[in-house]
């Protein structure tokens, strides 16, 4: 029998990271991944190929509608569906491989199979032929991650009713793309096809786009994307889907009770993800889970059985890749006897529609609900040159900081590069930075980035230079 001191279960970003840490600190560590290429969700089937079919969309849109007002002239383009695919392939794999060489760098031993519990010290690993190989480990880290939710009522056939990962991988770019669900998932993917020339409507239950961030943001963004030909029905419960040959009817409701119904020839069902724990064998190991099938751990990440870690989007919190890698990192420190540290509070959020959308901290309604004495200051991207420059004017930075002592309490974003610019708002913000420090760096110029110190001055008694 195999033995180790540290095995990870699932190679995602939380679990290839968790396994390199350990192997860092001079843990003897394997790995167990159940497909044929490690990477996980993230690598596989989400954040990379999303983010490269994005890219692909984007320049064609831009080719499209933007190049004649750059000066490019070009004959019309046309959108060769399957080269995009193929290229997303090809960044898939070439990601997947850095993840192997990562592994034999670090000498970690991949076992390619479905790690099964036996007991709180072996994991038998099942692997495609059938053979099963037992192995021992002092400690185990669980990041087996996590998978699409379906609607009950409506089964996904991966034809017509798909998920994120069947939209990856169409043959055809649809005629009218229906989307259930205004989350990041949802308007990432329906902003690819809506690119290419594709009809798409956003259903979605709530009030809001992406509820979780701030409202200020959502507002901003469904005007864009409304400005862009895509179309919304919020407030709007999803009754039913039913598929008739190679067309797709979805009835909902209104808020107000007014029966609605939308017609296309895809439907992506787009309203969250759940942990993903089948055939982990928890039950041998009396390891038991929440009401929404998270497993429980401690502030350290430990769960009831002590020699056994879960992280990523098994256990509660946002399911984000980053998160998932800072709690790889926490758990290798950790058994290691390192006191590392996650500000769960300081987190950011992204969403990779163009113009991009970030958030860190707090959201005004929070401070709202809490009471919370703030002020807000709020700087538009077209009042940058640099914006004006490279014909990116949607957006603005947003920041909330503490009316007494003007810390920084929350930073909202919408722009082009939002998602790097929120970097520098997480490094202020850990090191509790007020409004007037912002305000008082020198940025380059001309960048996006000088609109969050525009916003600061803003902030700080309405001193906005370029507003």
């Amino acid at each position: 029998m195999n033995t180790f001191d540290v095995i990870v279960i699932g190679s995602g970003p939380g679990g290839y990271v968790a396994a390199i840490r350990c192997a860092q600190l001079g843990f003897k560590t394997a790995i167990i991944e159940k497909y044929s290429t490690l990477g996980g969700t993230c690598l596989n089937v989400g954040c990379i190929p999303s983010k490269a079919l994005l890219d692909s969309s984007e320049h064609f849109y831009n080719a499209v509608h933007n190049f004649e007002n750059l000066g490019i002239e070009i004959q019309q383009p046309k959108a060769n569906l399957n080269r995009m695919v193929q290229r997303k392939n090809e960044v898939v794999d070439q990601t997947t491989k850095g993840i192997n060489y990562l592994m034999d760098k670090n000498k970690i031993v991949v076992y390619q199979g479905v790690g099964s519990f036996i007991s709180e010290k072996q994991i038998a690993v099942k692997k495609s032929g059938g053979e099963t190989e037992v192995l021992e480990s002092k400690y185990f880290i669980i990041a087996t991650g996590s998978k699409p939710v379906n609607l009950p009522f409506a089964p996904v056939d991966k034809e017509r009713i798909i998920t994120s990962t069947e939209a990856l991988n169409l043959k055809e770019i649809p005629k009218h793309l229906i989307v259930i669900g205004g989350g990041v998932i949802g308007l990432e993917l329906g902003s690819v096809y809506k690119r290419l020339g594709a009809e798409v409507t956003v259903i979605e239950y709530l009030d809001s786009l992406i509820p979780t961030m701030d409202g200020a943001l959502s507002k901003e963004l469904q005007r864009v994307l409304k400005k862009q030909g895509m179309k919304f029905s919020l407030s709007t419960k999803v009754t039913s889907i039913k598929r008739t040959g190679e067309e797709i009817e979805v009835h909902c409701e209104a808020k107000d009770g007014e029966k609605l119904s939308f017609q296309g020839d895809y439907c992506l069902v787009s309203v969250g993800r759940k942990p993903y724990i089948d055939g982990l064998g928890l039950e041998n190991i009396n390891l038991g889970v929440d009401e929404k099938g998270r497993i429980k751990v401690n502030a350290n990440l430990q769960t009831q059985v002590p020699n056994i870690y879960a992280i990523g989007d098994v256990v509660e919190g946002p399911m984000l890749a980053h998160k998932a890698e800072e709690e790889g990192v926490f758990v290798a420190e950790i058994l290691a006897g390192q006191k590392p540290h996650i500000n769960y509070h300081l987190i950011p959020g992204v969403v990779y529609t163009w113009p991009e959308v970030s958030g860190v901290g707090y959201t005004e309604e929070q401070l709202k609900e809490k009471g919370k004495q703030y002020k807000v200051g709020q700087f538009p991207m077209r009042a940058l040159g640099r914006a004006r420059a490279s014909g990116d004017i949607e957006g603005f930075v947003k920041i909330l900081a503490d009316k007494k002592t003007d810390e920084v309490l929350g930073v909202h974003i919408i722009s082009a590069r939002a998602a790097d610019l929120i970097a520098d708002a997480v490094t202020l913000m850990e090191y509790r930075a007020s409004a007037e420090d912002i305000a008082r760096m020198c940025h380059a110029h001309p960048t996006y980035s000088e609109a969050l110190k525009e916003a600061a001055l803003d902030a700080t008694d309405k001193r906005a230079i370029h507003m």
